[in-house]
């Protein structure tokens, strides 16, 4: 590759002033110790010696040599690279690391330098993510900024913009692909349009995989522990007839201790499965083929019931990731309940004086749900041992209050966040939980609308008529508070014997106990009840 070639496929190389490109020639990477560069007429050239193999090679750092430029190059390549980590004498030093990252190149001779992209990492829980569609075709030229596909995360839909100016030569997995590990090649570009036609039957290349197999069976090959297996298995071989004979008259089923416990974690019947051990003894490898087959979809009838009419109904990311993370939190977090009843009265009529200045305003109509929120957020400033965080090792106290609000959509349940809820009037809030809320029914938000939230908030009693439900603590936070829905009770009137009417919501706090304590949570309702009671105070 000629030094004008590299300085077209790096941008980095290209701003370089005075690097004598027109009159240099740069060669190909060579070990010190098996080659030599000579001079002629003023451009280096190797004489014996091999090439480096892909990966085989240990660091080493290769001879100085001239490059017609009246200059000596050193360069350095650190262990497992297949890019020179330094270049020295090329106007003072230049690090090629961060160019071999941001542009990984062809080493082949049959295909042009290129970039390949992979799954971007658009969450820190990400680990996985699913192509929605693709907004640029083969062959489209795209520029630094332009979207190029919408990436479906753990979270959201996300749009995943190009970096760099070329032509997107190959898609290597289409609209709707799922599963796609984070780092695997999504698709490639190049930068000139004649390299288009030699990407047409592109497939990323797999070098390290096959290495790995090839070790590992080597390794078993030798006797001894195949014969360690082989005769444990012979000795019970008479008197496993016999069990056979006793499970087949009374319905019993041989299965491996190992096998058995793979099929209760997935709940597998062990009945739909056929063994394949001696005499018909379920194995492990037999429940994971039927988990495989059943992955699939080749099984899934099995776990129906017959003459059952059902339909499958493949989960999107957001809901496998909301199904592990919810489990998790019940299975890792000792929940305990607080539920209070608030009268919301007055909260109704301040919300009633307000809307008509809204109005004339311009702004957005404040809810019940917007003045919880703000109520919840001065609730947390007031005690903020439940604006807290588990570390294991210490308890992460939070200075800003930053609030959840759950939002369900039909493509699953979304809780962005309203940053700084404490500090924000009830007009901002009520904007800002409008938009979040279309964003999340559009499945358009960003990761900056949904990360970093401190608390959640959870109305299910407005929207649905719920009276009271106990909500499920999202990690890391310490708490969750669930609105249910307000309803009029006749109580005790200002004198004897008379009664009146009074509107009362329910508030159950779902609260970490390794955070927060019993007497913290019914201090946290005490103080969220009285900003409900007497809403003006959240206006001081």
């Amino acid at each position: 590759m000629s030094a004008a070639q590299l300085l077209r496929h790096s941008r980095k190389l290209r701003s370089l002033q005075n690097a004598g490109c027109e009159r240099s020639s740069l060669v190909r990477y060579f070990s010190s110790g098996t080659g030599s560069f000579v001079k002629e007429n003023g451009v280096a050239k190797r004489t014996g010696g091999t090439r480096f193999s892909k990966h085989s090679q240990p660091a080493k750092e290769l001879e100085t040599f001239s490059l017609g430029v009246s200059r000596s190059y050193t360069w350095t390549r650190a262990s497992n690279s297949l890019i020179p980590s330094s270049v020295g004498g090329l106007n003072g030093s230049f690090s090629c690391g961060q160019v071999a990252s941001a542009r990984p190149f062809s080493s082949g001779a049959d295909l042009p330098p290129h970039q390949e992209i992979g799954m971007p990492s658009l969450s820190p829980t990400m680990t996985e993510g699913n192509i929605a569609k693709w907004l640029k075709k083969e062959g489209d030229k795209v520029s630094p900024g332009e979207v190029l596909c919408e990436v479906e995360t753990d979270k959201a839909t996300v749009e995943m913009e190009c970096m760099e100016e070329g032509y997107l030569a190959k898609i290597i997995h289409g609209d709707g692909a799922k599963e796609i590990k984070v780092g695997e090649i999504i698709a490639v570009t190049v930068e000139e349009e004649a390299d288009l036609e030699k990407f047409k039957d592109y497939k990323p290349s797999s070098s390290a995989e096959p290495a790995a197999p090839a070790e590992s069976k080597a390794q078993p090959e030798p006797s001894q522990p195949k014969v360690e297996e082989k005769a444990p298995t012979k000795t019970p071989e008479p008197k496993a007839p016999k069990n056979e004979e006793v499970s087949q008259s009374g319905d019993r089923i041989f299965a491996s201790p190992l096998a058995r416990k793979l099929a209760e974690d997935n709940n597998v019947p062990l009945s739909s499965v056929k063994g394949t051990g001696p005499d018909g003894r379920i194995l492990k490898a037999d429940i994971e083929d039927y988990l495989a087959s059943v992955a699939k979809g080749g099984q899934r009838e099995a776990f129906a019931a017959p003459g059952l009419s059902y339909v499958d109904i493949p989960n999107a990311q957001i809901r496998k990731v909301t199904a592990n993370r919810l489990l998790l939190s019940k299975q890792t977090i000792p929940h305990y309940y607080l539920t209070v009843d608030a009268r919301v009265d007055k909260l109704v009529t301040l919300r009633r004086e307000l809307n008509p200045l809204q109005d004339a305003s311009g702004g957005k109509k404040i809810s019940i749900n917007d003045l919880v929120i703000k109520a919840a957020a001065l609730a947390l400033r007031k005690v903020p041992q439940c604006n807290s965080s588990w570390m294991n090792d210490f308890i992460r106290q939070y200075h800003n209050v930053n609030i959840n609000v759950a939002v369900q959509t039909e493509h699953g349940l979304f809780v962005p966040v309203v940053r700084d809820a404490d500090k924000k009037g009830l007009g901002t809030i009520a904007e800002e939980v409008k938009q979040l809320a279309q964003k999340a029914r559009d499945n358009s938000l960003k990761p900056a609308d949904y990360e970093g939230g401190t608390f959640t908030v959870s109305n299910l009693g407005g929207p649905f008529g719920i009276k009271q439900f106990c909500a499920i603590i999202n990690p890391p936070q310490s708490a969750i508070l669930a609105i249910g829905s307000a309803e009029k009770r006749v109580i005790p009137g200002s004198a004897d014997g008379q009664y009146e009417f009074g509107s009362f919501m329910s508030a159950t706090l779902s609260c970490d106990h390794r955070v927060i304590d019993g007497a913290i949570g019914a201090e946290f309702l005490k103080a969220f009840k009285g900003y409900i009671e007497n809403p003006t105070s959240m206006l001081l």
